[in-house]
């Protein structure tokens, strides 16, 4: 390749990472701005869950007649990289983004990464066609979408470049993937800066030395923040089947369940359950939860998920870990800040099996300080969350499936 060619290469790679990073970033300002908005209107007119199932049976149709070629979320993009076929629909972007804020304004619990992730993907594959991009580049943007999203939503550029390679990772990425995904989740992390959109911030003010006493702690609480992930993919996939199997006309699902959903917030007495429960995450770091409280919202969340309501699933589990990592620091002699931090990014990292990208996205919220305890966490939820993640389209190999394959030699769908 003469030197032209290269610069002429670099140079479009460069632009179709600012162009991304510009979309999606500024697509995850209005989402962000967006969501805190509808969130207001439901905290400040709790009546408005009795709509849910009516959001729910909106959404159920807008899917069922323009989207189903969409209706797989993250793992059509996940599905597209592993065996590229066809470009994504961009109309995934705009369908995701109505269908989360309808989840959030009347009640659902979910998440945003995953709004956030599609459309980034969707705005990203857009550019294969207008820059005529083969199969193999076709691959590098899909990995460019999913870092943009996820670094612009959670404000965490490291994390977000991470977190796009190492959950495709055992689909074999190249080289330029690695370098332009760094890019373009700076690109969109400071898109979303410029715009002025906030992220939540949270911290931990006292971190103990790392002693071997600590260390067997760390590991005691990172099995139980990996068994916690464990239920949560569980659960979300279980009520995604039965869903399935139970109610075969798609656009009555999410209806039914937001009846049921509603009903059960109205019985319970509190609006702490649905939503992104950041206020509840926030609070965890300074006040003991109950021990219950992380078992609500994975029900809440696999419910509201797989009734087939739209939204990420990463914000409930920082909510499930944070809760769970409070929850115990009633009988574990660790700060109660520390173990809702690592509880936190560890049951994030059990689910998606990302525990290099959890790890950097803990340093980057709550200091290096806490690295070695917040590495321990992630690396031990990894191995305890099992097999099987929230996406059922992403390819587990590595340390995790040499481990189940030793003790199951004899079940290949494990994964």
């Amino acid at each position: 390749m003469n030197l032209q060619k290269t610069l002429r290469l670099t140079l479009q790679w460069l632009v179709i990472c600012a162009l991304i990073g510009l979309f999606s970033g500024s697509a995850s300002a209005f989402f962000l701005v967006a969501l805190e908005w509808v969130t207001q209107i439901r905290e400040y007119h709790n009546g408005i869950i009795w709509l849910l199932p009516i959001g729910g049976l909106i959404i159920g149709l807008l899917y069922h007649y323009y989207g189903t070629s969409v209706v797989k979320g993250n793992n059509l993009l996940l599905e597209e990289y592993e065996n590229p076929q066809q470009p994504i629909p961009f109309k995934m972007a705009p369908l995701v983004l109505i269908g989360t804020l309808i989840t959030h304004l009347f009640g659902g619990s979910a998440g945003r990464e995953g709004t956030a992730v599609q459309i980034g993907g969707a705005i990203a594959d857009q550019f294969s066609k207008l820059f005529k991009l083969d199969k193999n580049d076709r691959k590098t943007i899909l990995i460019l979408g999913i870092s943009a999203g996820f670094a612009s939503v959670f404000g965490t550029p490291l994390a977000g470049a991470l977190f796009a390679l190492e959950v495709v990772y055992f689909s074999k990425i190249n080289i330029k993937s690695v370098v332009l995904s760094f890019v373009v989740a700076y690109a969109a992390y400071y898109t979303v800066e410029f715009w002025q959109v906030q992220h939540t911030h949270y911290s931990i003010p006292s971190i103990p030395e790392m002693s071997w006493t600590n260390l067997i702690w760390t590991i005691g609480v990172g099995i139980l923040f990996g068994l916690a992930a464990l239920l949560f993919s569980r659960t979300a996939h279980f009520w995604s089947r039965s869903f399935s199997k139970y109610v075969q006309y798609a656009p009555l699902r999410p209806l039914i369940g937001g009846t049921v959903l509603a009903i059960l917030i109205y019985c319970i007495g509190t609006t702490k359950y649905i939503g992104l429960g950041v206020p509840e995450i926030v609070k965890s770091f300074s006040t003991p939860n109950e021990s219950y409280d992380f078992l609500v919202k994975i029900l809440f969340t696999g419910f509201t998920l797989g009734a087939g309501f739209k939204g990420g699933e990463v914000t409930p589990l920082f909510f499930v870990g944070a809760t769970l990592g409070s929850a115990l620091s009633v009988v574990i002699p660790l700060p109660i800040a520390l173990l809702a931090g690592m509880g936190f990014v560890a049951v994030f990292s059990g689910a998606t099996h990302t525990p290099i990208a959890c790890t950097v996205m803990g340093i980057e919220l709550f200091g290096i300080e806490s690295g070695v305890f917040i590495g321990g966490a992630c690396l031990v939820a990894y191995f305890a969350s099992g097999p099987v993640g929230i996406y059922h389209s992403q390819i587990v190999k590595g340390p995790k499936y040499l481990l189940y394959q030793k003790f199951n030699p004899s079940r290949q769908d494990l994964f």
